[in-house]
């Protein structure tokens, strides 16, 4: 077999010949990547500006190809597409779009066109450190533009590909300047090599160390928004997802592992025709270049946001791809040694079989794709529920970015009263109407390769209902303008801000970072403002202008444009006389300290809940907070900070930075810790609490079949699931919550038990907890009906707040990064008491 194939000669042995002979002759007016790049294909790892520059370069000198930039990600780097077909489809896309997009739409009458070609995406690189797929684009796109053979040219006859050589370009160039730096000459092929070990936090994610290929439901980064508005463009047939995975594997293609749901929204004609259709194309090409590969015993497709499932329920065809990784150049395995190019050929065998796949079944796919959005229409009266009614009443900011989601996924949303919106289930994203707003609680599976649960109206604390029947006003086609507060009107007394509202902690961090004075409402008071009497919840900001050092015109100025800038709810007051609850000068209105935050990353603890808080804060809050890499923590200085964030991870810790901890602690300051973090502070003995205990006696242990261990392990391990907790709203860390029950994601099988002080518990798992997702009846019975979401406990004279579930979890949970921002500004003014 080829991954047995020990390569002892020079990389100018893997010219073209190595990769595409099959497809020659080429015309010799197009370079080939090697020609263009200045190295052969596998010899190194290609920086994404030559990736970029290569396509530019295809799309100058050929007149099939045309390049577009669909975005840029959060380090700015391009975003592109080569669109490749022949001259005579490339100078006719805008007709063949709309030919094409006819057979999404349900309610036009279309039959199959032969003379339509296909649409066809090869998209590639979604996690940076799997770089063989990029490298394989350019042998694609070269190929598919270059080669004069006619195979390639009946491909294009039939065929608009559109080429994404790098969903990720700055996870890939993080890892593609690691790999280079290490490269030997000659190559080290020791696993033990540096090459082969990359650094915390790796190029598998983006800059803010986002698994981008979790990311097409949520939409949180622009590197996915960009991708979900193109795909709404095209809605294309067949998308293509190429990864890698473990050097000691071989190679993988769908079918996959059957889907865990007990009813998948995805067609069965997907998953079971169409894989196995698609199937046969890939086992003949890999069997001819004699490589190994397997099917169906791995991975799933349950959750709709992979690369691989997105196109799933949008009428297309999704198709994961997984190839054992050189992690580097060349690298010694238990089958002998494999080389970056024996990765790079398998991905490039599998895309052009792609399109040949795809050419040679385009009616078939044309069909499918007729027949999904038809049967979207038809499906949505099967369960009864006409529509969704969200909305909430006091924070309409989080309702904007949930109608944003619906909308960057083409949901229809309408009106329904004041501060109401339904969504029908009548429409052709039927399906994405069920993955926003159903939850399950059977499934096929009890072993996920990712969550089993992804409700997003849950994600958002957006409270909902079905209806029956229902009334819907103006369509919602954008957020812009859908909610404006009243503007501000000055006084030379006070101002309250809403601290309900989403944005409220943006804009406290931003008038603080102005050097304004504010003080949060420790009880709800009503007063009067604009003719109007105004009620606020817990945690009411409170800007009493005699307290400022700046004028009455500047404070007023910079809370316009604090309004302006995050559109907050604000009123200004003229007496500190209020209707109801506590006057403005209580004592329990009370100065907010303005975080000096850090946080400790590195070799240990886990990118993407770290990269979840850098993201939070950086893009929504614009507060920065400090990066301790764990390698220097034992010479970090502490005393600078007044908050400290530790997410999941394996911490190593000396006794004496335990101590340093410990004691930063006691000052007075605020520590926060996240999942396993919570754990290790309470293994520590940092804190004076505990872990849920379940003791399974011996004598229950029964004898079990060893090929059933991973299974019967795994039913156990917490994938992702969403839990119902009821909350003290009246806490600190619950003020701007106005419900007692709210929904938490876990996915850790960390349990705290509750605080044996009364007030300490914030948040505890409800009786009847489970809202969406998979968990066994032993975690239920054992661990979940006893345990706590959230608990604070005393440290000297500060505390320390554990999470045991992630409140900001992919960036989207909305419903419960709150909780998190709570202890960021209100940790310092929470003095538990002691019951007697």
């Amino acid at each position: 077999m080829i991954l047995l194939f020990t390569i002892l000669c020079s990389y100018t042995l893997f010219s073209q010949n190595y990769f595409y002979e099959k497809y020659q002759p080429f015309d010799e007016a197009i370079p080939s990547p090697a020609e263009f790049l200045g190295y052969e294909i596998g010899a190194r790892h290609t920086r994404h500006d030559l990736i970029v520059s290569y396509l530019e370069k295809l799309a100058e000198l050929s007149n099939k190809a045309t390049l577009v930039e669909y975005g840029k990600t959060h380090e700015g780097r391009k975003l592109v597409l080569l669109t490749i077909s022949t001259p005579e489809n490339i100078s006719n896309l805008e007709d063949i779009k709309k030919r094409h997009l006819a057979f999404t739409d349900p309610n036009l009458s279309t039959s199959n066109d032969p003379s339509l070609p296909i649409i066809i995406n090869l998209a590639y690189n979604v996690h940076g450190n799997e770089p063989s797929s990029s490298e394989a684009a350019l042998l694609s796109a070269y190929t598919l533009v270059a080669s004069q053979s006619g195979e390639i040219k009946k491909y294009l006859e039939n065929a608009v590909i559109f080429v994404d050589p790098t969903i990720n370009p700055d996870g890939r160039d993080r890892h593609t300047q690691y790999a280079n730096s290490y490269q030997g000459n000659p190559l080290v092929a020791d696993p033990q090599d540096a090459e082969h070990n990359e650094y915390w936090p790796r190029g598998r994610t983006n800059h803010y160390w986002f698994d981008l290929n979790r990311d097409w439901l949520l939409g949180i980064n622009p590197e996915s928004r960009g991708k979900v508005k193109w795909y709404h463009t095209w809605y294309p047939n067949v998308v293509t997802d190429f990864h890698e995975m473990g050097s000691q594997s071989t190679y993988f293609f769908e079918p996959m592992k059957p889907n865990g749901s007990l009813d998948p929204i995805m067609p069965k004609e997907n998953y079971e025709d169409l894989n196995n259709l698609f199937g046969d194309y890939f086992a003949k090409a890999l069997d001819s270049i004699g490589s190994l590969y397997f099917t169906r015993e791995a991975f799933d497709g349950t959750y709709p946001g992979y690369g691989s499932s997105y196109p799933d329920i949008q009428g297309g065809l999704g198709l994961l791809f997984e190839q054992a990784s050189s992690r580097g150049h060349k690298q010694t395995t238990a089958f002998g040694e494999i080389t970056f190019p024996f990765t790079i050929r398998n991905q490039f065998t599998s895309s052009i079989t792609t399109v040949r796949a795809a050419v040679e079944n385009k009616e078939i796919l044309r069909d499918y794709q007729k027949e999904f959005f038809k049967s979207a229409m038809l499906n949505s009266a099967i369960k009864g529920i006409k529509a969704y009614q969200f909305g909430d009443s006091y924070d309409q900011n989080r309702v904007k970015a949930f109608i944003d989601k619906l909308l960057l996924h083409q949901v229809e949303v309408y009106k329904s009263g004041d501060k109401a919106f339904v969504v029908p289930t009548s429409q052709p994203q039927y399906r994405m109407v069920q993955s926003f707003f159903e939850t399950y609680n059977k499934y096929r599976d009890s072993v996920y390769y990712d969550a089993s649960a992804w409700s997003v109206a849950n994600f958002y604390n957006m409270k909902y209902r079905g209806l029956r029947k229902y009334s819907k006003g103006d369509r919602v086609t954008k957020t812009e303008g859908l909610f404006t507060p009243d503007a501000v009107e000055k006084s030379p007394y006070a101002y309250i801000i809403d601290w309900d509202d989403y944005n409220a902690v943006a804009a406290l961090y931003y008038l603080q970072s102005n050097g304004l004075v504010i003080s949060s409402s420790f009880k709800p008071l009503s007063v009067s403002s604009g003719g109007k009497e105004r009620s606020f919840n817990y945690g009411a900001l409170v800007l009493a202008v005699s307290l400022q050092k700046k004028s009455d015109e500047e404070v007023y100025q910079l809370v316009k444009k604090v309004q302006e800038k995050y559109q907050v709810p604000i009123y200004g007051v003229s007496t500190g006389y209020t209707i109801k609850g506590i006057d403005l000068g209580s004592r329990l209105i009370k100065p907010v300290t303005m975080p000096k935050a850090a946080m400790i990353i590195g070799e240990g603890t886990r990118s993407y809940e770290a990269g979840e808080v850098w993201h939070l804060l950086d893009t929504r809050v614009n507060m920065p907070i400090t990066k301790l890499p764990l390698r220097r923590f034992d010479d970090s200085k502490l005393d600078g900070y007044n908050t400290l964030v530790m997410v999941s991870g394996e911490y190593e810790l000396s006794e004496k930075e335990q101590e340093k901890i410990t004691n930063w602690v006691k000052k007075g300051n605020t520590l926060i810790t996240i999942g396993t973090a919570s754990k290790w502070v309470i293994d520590k003995k940092i804190v004076k609490e505990t872990l849920t205990v379940f003791s399974k006696d011996s004598t229950d242990v029964k004898r079990l079949p060893y090929v059933d261990a991973s299974e019967n392990l795994g039913r156990e391990e917490i994938g992702g699931i969403i839990l119902s907790a009821d909350l003290d709203n009246s806490h600190p860390l619950g003020f701007g919550y106005r419900d007692k029950s709210i929904p938490v994601y876990k996915n850790n099988n960390v349990w705290l038990s509750p605080s044996k002080n009364e007030y300490s518990t914030v948040l505890q798992y409800s009786k009847n907890a489970h809202i969406d997702g998979y968990i066994s009846k032993a975690n239920t019975d054992n661990f979940l009906k006893s345990s706590a979401s959230l608990i604070i406990s005393p440290l000297g004279a500060g505390r320390v707040v554990l999470f045991a579930d992630n409140p900001n979890f992919r960036g989207s949970w909305y419903g419960t990064n709150r909780l998190f921002l709570n202890a960021l500004f209100l940790g310092d003014k929470i003095n538990v008491p002691k019951a007697d």
